[in-house]
């Protein structure tokens, strides 16, 4: 129970990575507060599952891709020790042909919306003078440049960078500030894209044999939640099952000559 007594804010938390990460951060005996969008369908039912595991969860309904709504929700919850950003808006399409206000609303979604949250949880943390750990979720597509992603790969790619920038003026306050990139991770929106049959056999090209899974990712978020990582800050943790390096194995390479 490494994190029993901590309060923890878990963006983004309906489903997918940000209900991996509320779950795991509850299993360390934190206390959790959920946020997702208005009229969110999942919310409720994730801060079910989280209050089963014998600590108390509030979930609040607010838009986190606005100033004002990330004004509203940390307003609304009081003193945070963690934060677990993990606001984002993805669409794929090729960049010839890219909408430009879906390029805008995707750097807005995932990397202003970052910002406007941090600051203002790392302000109250500021003040408490107590420390507190900060963790964004970014994505692997921050370093690989894959296709029909522009928006989403730029707006992780700043984040990261982001992520550096806050770490060093935080420092001085206590307050690690990390990012995890996850890989191809198996949620609900991987498959609004892909068929399952798709997600089960790209798997196990995988050098691990499977897509990553939301727990694994929370597992990652709670370790940096935690004082275990009190060492580390401005860190980024790759968690993707090798999938940066699938085509780096030996078996995916030709001799250069014939023996």
């Amino acid at each position: 129970m490494r994190l029993a007594g901590k309060t923890a804010l878990v963006t983004g938390a309906g489903r997918g990575i940000g209900r991996g990460c509320a779950l795991e951060l509850a299993r360390e005996g934190a206390n959790v507060v959920i946020n997702d969008r208005p009229e969110s369908p999942d919310l409720e039912a994730t801060a079910e599952d989280i209050r089963a595991l014998g600590v108390e969860c509030q979930a609040i309904e607010e838009d986190v891709f606005s100033r004002d709504g990330c004004e509203r929700l940390v307003a609304a919850i009081g003193a945070l020790d963690i934060l677990v950003s993990n606001p984002a808006f993805s669409r794929r399409e090729a960049f010839l042909d890219y909408d430009a206000e879906i390029f805008e609303k995707t750097i807005q979604g995932t990397l202003v919306s970052g910002f406007h949250m941090a600051q203002l949880v790392a302000r109250q943390m500021v003040e408490r003078a107590a420390g507190g750990k900060i963790v964004f979720i970014s994505s692997v597509q921050a370093e690989m440049p894959i296709g029909l992603c522009v928006a989403y790969g730029a707006a992780k790619a700043g984040l990261n960078h982001m992520m550096r920038s806050i770490s060093v003026e935080l420092a001085e306050h206590r307050i690690n500030v990390n990012a995890i990139e996850p890989g191809w991770i198996d949620t609900p929106g991987e498959h609004v894209t892909f068929s399952s049959e798709v997600i089960e056999e790209q798997g196990k090209l995988l050098p691990w044999g499977r897509l990553g899974t939301p727990q694994d990712i929370g597992r990652a978020a709670a370790f940096l939640s935690s004082d275990d990582a009190d060492y580390i800050t401005g860190s980024v943790l790759a968690v993707d099952g090798g999938f940066r390096y699938k085509d780096c194995r030996v078996e995916n390479q030709k001799p250069l000559r014939e023996e």
